[in-house]
């Protein structure tokens, strides 16, 4: 015999279901614009049927049903896709750094513009080349100061930039360990909460979808593998165990101290070993390591080849050398130190000669200043740091004593002589000192020829320098187009590396992601069914209070 209850029960378990299946629903639309989001959907069953009662067995064909039930609410999430949007995002974090570090060296470089380095440079050489039209105008020598000072300013504010761009990306460096530490520490702490609370027969699906969203991000920082286990995730990044289950086994140094347990390592040496080979962190070091340091080497390198670098010219027949040579200087196959005194003879040229001097101030030393007595010997450039032998960008400093009193400037090599029987001999005054002919303008015309002179900036035939044989322009130039193909490579890897990472987030999305219609219709299809399922109770209620209240009183 049947229950006559049994109908209030089945209409009793169709109200809860269909309630929790509209709640759901209504946690579903209310998130649908939270980041990290998984749809959940709740998994209706049928409840197990009941048999009539029987002595040995149901004498009614069938079973009796009793209604639904729902087992679990579970999230939608496909983990294959989420596999390949770690894959993907890494390579998206590194090429976006690089990209944005390359349009900073761009800014900072500002070619092709009137206000980049190459327009000052050119200016400087331009205004040698006014000077050997006036050698003895003091405005001449007045403009030529400030045009080498608007190239040491310049090179010296580029050096400046760089510099704040590399401590830049150090500091970002540190501030993404502090970052990842802090993901780490966040994914144990959410793994030992998602075990407590599924081994309680609950589903963790907001816990869970927190700890996807931190993974997510942690994917951009740095390369990771991701394993799920009975404890929970577990994260790995090349050979290093990071998280394991409720612990954190290894963890990145940050300048300040870290609260996170475990062992410690740092982004330089798990990219020298090979584990850290994507993510921003990877980017921020092949910019700061290879791109930065690249352009600092080869911006320094055509510096210090301007000023010191070992550069032929050809000296004019009369020309006359100074008592002592600048070091570095050769000719013939003689190396001067500086210290060697020369005698009239020897200082005398009387062919044209062609020597090799230490670039822009090897050549400014041959010359002498048009004060009396006059000086040679002077070196354009000096180094604010009297250390370093070489030149760069942040030391290259115009000679003080040229800033001060710009007649410094050396435009002649000749010096009054007077010939006799065929020999020249040096005129002096009546204090023994050499009269300089002002009129001459040899320096100016050979500094000016240093332009579109070939140097060679890499004697030592490293293969580092971007051209080993060359004009200062023709480097310069390398220097500007290698930084523009650098960067537009960037930017086209970085473009697609998102496309991808946008396709794949797009197929998690149509799996993972919330659609409005497709809740509503859902919301709609819930609500009729629980206003079935309350009529349904309705009707049984009306049918029992008929039994209980009508049934047997016939006849009273």
């Amino acid at each position: 015999m049947r229950s006559s209850f049994s109908g209030i029960e089945i209409s009793k378990r169709a109200l809860f279901s269909q309630q929790t299946a509209l709640q759901t629903t209504s946690h579903n639309i209310a998130n649908a614009n939270t980041a990290g989001y998984s749809r959940q959907v709740v998994n209706l069953t049928a409840s197990n049927p009941l048999e009539a009662v029987g002595l040995m067995r149901s004498t009614i064909p069938g079973q009796i049903g009793m209604g639904v039930e729902f087992d679990s609410i579970r999230r939608i999430r496909d983990t294959f896709l989420d596999q390949q949007f770690y894959n993907e995002n890494k390579d998206l974090g590194s090429w976006t750094v690089r990209q944005a570090t390359l349009e900073k060296l761009e800014a900072i470089t500002n070619e092709p513009s009137d206000g980049g380095n190459a327009k000052v440079i050119e200016g400087f050489w331009n205004a040698w080349q006014v000077l050997s039209n006036e050698p003895e105008s003091a405005t001449a020598r007045a403009a030529l100061k400030e045009s080498a000072l608007a190239m040491t300013d310049s090179f010296n504010h580029t050096a400046k930039q760089l510099d704040e761009l590399k401590n830049s990306l150090t500091h970002n460096l540190d501030v993404k360990a502090q970052e990842a530490n802090t993901i780490l520490e966040q994914v144990a702490r959410l793994n030992n909460e998602i075990f407590r609370v599924e081994g309680l027969g609950n589903d963790a699906n907001d816990l869970r979808d927190k700890r996807d969203l931190l993974v997510d991000g942690l994917s951009k920082i740095i390369n990771i593998a991701v394993d799920e286990t009975a404890s929970g995730y577990n994260i790995r990044m090349g050979s290093f165990q990071l998280v394991n289950g409720i612990n954190v086994e290894t963890s990145f140094e940050t300048i300040n101290p870290s609260d996170v347990e475990g062992s410690k390592i740092n982004f330089e040496q798990s990219m020298e070993s090979g584990d850290l080979i994507s993510g921003e962190t990877h980017g921020m070091i092949v910019s700061r390591d290879t791109y930065l340091a690249a352009y600092q080497y080869q911006l320094d390198s055509m510096i210090n080849a301007m000023v010191q670098g070992n550069v032929e010219v050809t000296l004019p027949k009369g020309s006359i050398l100074p008592p002592s040579l600048p070091a570095g200087t050769i000719i013939g196959n003689t190396t001067y130190t500086g210290t060697e005194v020369l005698s009239d003879a020897q200082r005398i040229l009387t062919a044209d000669t062609k020597i090799t001097v230490k670039g822009v101030n090897g050549l400014h030393g041959l010359g002498y200043t048009l004060e009396s007595p006059a000086k040679s010997g002077i070196p354009f450039f000096t180094s604010s740091n009297p250390e370093q032998t070489n030149f760069n960008a942040a030391n290259i400093r115009v000679n003080i004593d040229i800033v001060n009193k710009p007649m410094n400037i050396t435009s002649s090599l000749r010096v009054a002589t007077t010939e006799t029987n065929g020999v020249i001999t040096i005129d002096r005054d009546a204090n023994n000192n050499e009269i300089v002919v002002k009129g001459n303008n040899t320096i100016n015309l050979l500094a000016a020829g240093l332009k579109n002179t070939r140097i060679n900036f890499d004697p030592e035939a490293t293969g580092i320098p971007l051209l080993s044989n060359g004009t200062f322009n023709d480097y310069y130039q390398a220097i500007v187009g290698q930084l523009g193909l650098q960067a537009q490579e960037a930017n086209r890897q970085s473009q697609n590396q998102k496309i991808l990472v946008d396709q794949v987030d797009g197929r998690r999305q149509s799996v993972s992601g919330v659609s409005m219609d497709e809740e509503v219709s859902n919301m709609i299809k819930f609500q009729h069914a629980y206003n079935a399922a309350a009529r349904s109770m309705t009707t049984f209620d009306q049918m029992l209070d008929k039994i209980i209240n009508s049934m047997g009183i016939v006849g009273r």
